[in-house]
């Protein structure tokens, strides 16, 4: 007599994890002038240099300072010494160029490691049977309109008096396609104003998502800015405590050959700042796509696991329990495993 087959529970692979779908490089930045965006022998890399200055005490004290009016008088007629990194054009130029590089990979229903072949099965089908219904339209359009917007500039794009961003399509080394966009009319809170602008850039890496070709995207912004201005490259995380003191720098900008550059992590970041799918999006604006909605300059997570909208969540709902999320969900999702992680289960 044949024994019963035993039903097998399905769950989250130990191990799972998902290579990032959109390999962007650092960006450089150089100085040159507005009409000269044409020339590329015109554009000088922006060197970060080293200044010190005296500055004043403007920091809140400690109650025990604040209220003895000896200490406080003394702690604040104190000189405040300063060794920063700094970058800045030259009094000749009065614009900034931001360039990156930008891969768009397909194969998303594939991971790089899993651990449980049937979940790795059931996840595939999920993510399939979303690619075959949406073809990645809706996130492709987000992503094409985050590289016209010029979100990527951050700090630099503030303020400026115009900004362009050239996207070329690179095949065999050669530029194939050129699109031109004036990002100060593009939203950067609102998506879908502007679709048949972006449509074409949308395409192409909608095309690197579905992996039916190969996409490599050459980005270049120009910050009509204003002769010698401040530039913002990325500032580096200081490890050491003591770096501040004794007369060591506490500013560091992120640089490459001395060359002013942007990380690629605060890059990518920007092109995936197309969550307003969670509840405080009306108010808040996008956000970028994370696990946990995080946003760590305001404290805040914005998809919290008690409210069931967190990445896990939804995918464990997905996946385990053949529950679909709403659609908006669904995008958010795919986004978190086109951003790529480890996303095993715990302990």
């Amino acid at each position: 007599m044949a024994k019963p087959t035993t039903k097998t529970t399905l769950k989250t692979a130990p191990v799972l994890a998902f290579e990032r779908k959109h390999a962007n490089s650092d960006a450089l930045m150089y100085a040159g002038n507005w009409d000269e965006r044409d020339s590329l022998q015109q554009w000088q890399p922006i060197i970060v240099s080293e200044k010190a200055v005296r500055g004043t005490i403007s920091n809140r004290q400690k109650p025990a300072t604040a209220n003895d009016p000896l200490k406080m008088d003394a702690e604040i007629n104190k000189p405040n010494l300063q060794k920063v990194d700094t970058a800045s054009l030259s009094p000749e130029t009065d614009t900034l160029k931001v360039s990156f590089s930008l891969r768009v990979h397909g194969d998303l229903a594939t991971p790089s490691v899993c651990s449980e072949p049937n979940y790795q099965a059931k996840i595939a089908g999920v993510i399939n049977d979303y690619v075959e219904r949406e073809q990645f339209t809706e996130l492709a359009k987000r992503y094409a309109e985050n590289l016209a917007n010029g979100r990527f500039l951050w700090r630099n794009r503030v303020g400026a008096e115009q900004v362009e961003v050239r996207v070329h399509q690179i095949t065999d080394g050669k530029k194939a396609n050129t699109w031109i966009f004036d990002a100060l009319e593009l939203s950067l809170r609102e998506f879908g104003t502007q679709d048949a602008l972006i449509q074409p850039l949308a395409n192409l890496i909608q095309q690197g998502l579905l992996g039916s070709g190969f996409v490599l995207l050459q980005v270049e912004a120009f910050v009509r800015m204003g002769e010698g201005q401040e530039v913002f490259p990325s500032q580096e995380l200081v490890l050491d405590s003591t770096s501040s003191k004794n007369g060591k720098k506490s500013k560091f900008l992120y640089q490459i050959n001395q060359v002013a550059a942007m990380h690629s992590q605060k890059i990518g970041n920007a092109l995936r700042t197309i969550d307003t799918w969670y509840p405080e999006a009306d108010t808040v604006g996008p956000i970028a796509i994370e696990p946990y909605g995080s946003v760590t300059n305001r404290g805040t997570a914005y998809r919290q696991p008690t409210a069931k909208i967190d990445f896990y969540n939804l995918l464990d709902s997905w996946v385990l329990k053949d529950k679909e999320p709403s659609l908006e969900n669904q995008h958010y999702v795919i986004g978190v495993l086109i951003r790529g992680g480890v996303f095993g289960e715990a302990g």
